[in-house]
């Protein structure tokens, strides 16, 4: 019916460098630029360390820690004595106090014997609010008597017809254990109460019922340390002496063993000389 050079041309199946073949991977390149694009918008997640890595010798917080504390133990070292040494008046306490104690009050062992625990310095300075530098001077002196810093005490109320507020600095402080405490007790006994004019011994009515012993003392000159020329005013201090004991006797009976001069007992507790 159609002559040969007007025959209809029927279209061949799609070959694969046809039109319809090459689609595909445009579709995937467009699926592979999405999926670029909406990691990209995603935030990144910080690299992971590595787990070997460790930081440099002194380099970081734990090596500025590490020198912190060589610091401390330096210090620290400075201030404790020689492994072998040992206060007299401990020397002295283990000796003959505890064997003493033991008879005279029928301890069954050691541990039941009262022993002193600390020994406390208080300065109280009314006028520390109106003038600090009597409060600083006070503070210095403190710690030349003791060889220990001195804490600042504040008032717990206020109360207006003193012009004292609450908080306000009014004194210092310093508390005494182990061989400081012996050491201080040691000079006390020796060298500072023996300057206290007209001495005639120390009261024995200052005990507060539990074992606890205080004595008030008017003037910080007895001691060596202070320098007269130096001071800014006269003032005293409290020294509390805190024991285990459990009555007043047995604690009476432990400081006049260790050497406090009471009234009534003055010529007893002194056998240990210089």
């Amino acid at each position: 019916m159609f002559p040969e050079d007007k025959k209809p041309v029927v279209p061949d199946s799609p070959s694969e460098g046809s039109a319809p073949a090459q689609a595909k991977p445009k579709k995937e390149k467009a699926k592979k630029a999405a999926a670029e694009e909406g990691a990209a918008k995603q935030p990144q997640a910080a690299p992971k360390k590595e787990k070997g890595a460790k930081p440099k010798k002194g380099e970081g917080p734990a090596a500025e820690a590490g020198e912190k504390g060589d610091k401390k133990k330096e210090k620290f070292a400075a201030e404790k004595p020689p492994a072998d040494y040992q206060p007299r008046l401990l020397t002295h306490y283990r000796t003959k106090v505890v064997p003493d104690l033991m008879k005279r009050f029928s301890y069954k062992n050691t541990m039941m014997v009262p022993r002193l625990e600390k020994i406390t310095l208080n300065v109280g300075i009314g006028e520390a609010s109106q003038n600090p530098k009597l409060l600083e001077s006070a503070a210095k002196e403190l710690a030349a008597i003791t060889g220990q810093k001195a804490a600042i005490t504040r008032a717990r109320l206020s109360i207006s017809n003193f012009k004292l507020r609450k908080g306000m600095a009014i004194g210092c402080r310093v508390t005494l254990r182990r061989w400081q405490m012996f050491e201080f007790l040691d000079r006390l006994l020796s060298v500072a109460i023996p300057r206290i004019r007209d001495f005639r011994g120390l009261s024995d009515r200052s005990f507060d019922g539990r074992g606890n012993y205080t004595i008030g003392l008017k003037e910080q000159i007895i001691f060596p340390e202070i320098d007269m020329d130096k001071i800014e005013r006269m003032h005293g201090l409290d020294i509390t002496f805190v024991t285990s004991a459990k009555t007043d006797e047995e604690a009476q009976a432990l400081l006049l063993a260790l050497g406090v001069p009471f009234r009534r007992h003055s010529g007893e507790g002194r056998e240990l000389a210089a």
